[in-house]
């Protein structure tokens, strides 16, 4: 997962909550980072999805492939 994706996924998933969510929620999974500092940190964005996800009780159906935009077709 690149950042790009990290980003579309937390703004698909949380609206307009996620730049609060990404900036403010504390990530146990990420030695009590949010997910910007971890960002900054050089974390795997995909990583610190998961971490934000246990955290916000996303379900795992709608946590794999997100953020991931639709191949272009030819």
């Amino acid at each position: 997962m690149r950042r790009s994706e990290f980003l579309r996924a937390v703004d698909a998933e949380f609206g307009a909550r996620a730049s609060s969510l990404v900036s403010d929620l504390v990530l146990n999974q990420l030695a009590g980072r949010t997910a910007a500092e971890a960002l900054e940190a050089g974390v795997p964005p995909r990583d610190i999805w998961l971490a934000l996800c246990v955290e916000a009780d996303v379900p795992l159906e709608r946590r794999h492939g997100a953020g991931r935009l639709e191949p272009r077709r030819r």
